[in-house]
């Protein structure tokens, strides 16, 4: 009894443990990315010592890859319920748009992420949308096709579409320090110009495909 209450309260401490690497790995890749971030960094900043560390995560590719690997899953989750949302299209276009946009500033090191391991490690982006099956893009194409065939947007490639929207919204997020610097933004006036992002993407979007 005595050795499964010492089991239990070993295996919480080691959860615990590596929740705070987690953490702390998460906050130091996102401000310096991945080759910018030293291990001693990550160890200082959840408070244990190097060799800990690497007691949990032998390399910091190794910790970078289970990180990205558990954001990136979440994130397209809940992506895949935004474009998954029981709306017409074009209503459906507003309510992604706000939410994709938040959604994304939110988490806003996923699409550095996401170009990172492009160059780095292609295959474990092909990898992580093969075991999640992640097919959520096919109901938005049937959406488009069905309001095409209706007469209420004109005729577009539904993939054409989907990559507009989705550049549209990523842009201003990966961007921000350039257009920080080219327009004058604090924080504040960065936050608002992309709360009228949301409707401006979702309005220019719509008037270049509505029938009126």
């Amino acid at each position: 009894m005595d050795n499964n209450i010492h089991s239990k309260t070993h295996e919480k401490a080691d959860k615990d443990t590596e929740n705070r690497i987690f953490e702390a790995a998460r906050k130091v890749f996102h401000t310096k990315g991945l080759d910018g971030a030293r291990m001693q960094e990550i160890a200082d900043e959840a408070g244990i010592n190097k060799a800990m560390l690497h007691y949990y995560f032998r390399s910091k590719d190794k910790l970078f890859g289970s990180i990205f690997e558990e954001d990136f899953k979440e994130f397209f989750k809940r992506l895949a319920e935004l474009i998954s949302a029981d709306l017409p299209l074009l209503e459906k276009i507003e309510f992604f748009v706000e939410n994709y946009l938040e959604l994304i500033l939110q988490n806003s090191y996923i699409p550095a992420f996401i170009l990172s391991e492009i160059h780095h490690n292609p295959e474990r982006i092909k990898n992580i949308f093969l075991e999640k099956g992640i097919k959520a893009e096919q109901i938005f194409m049937d959406d488009i096709k069905t309001a095409i065939s209706l007469g209420i947007i004109r005729p577009i490639d539904p993939k054409q579409l989907i990559v507009n929207i989705i550049g549209l919204c990523i842009f201003p997020i990966v961007a921000k320090p350039i257009l920080c610097t080219m327009l004058s933004f604090d924080e504040k006036g960065y936050r608002n110009f992309i709360e009228e992002r949301k409707k401006e993407v979702a309005r220019f979007v719509i008037n270049s495909i509505k029938i009126n």
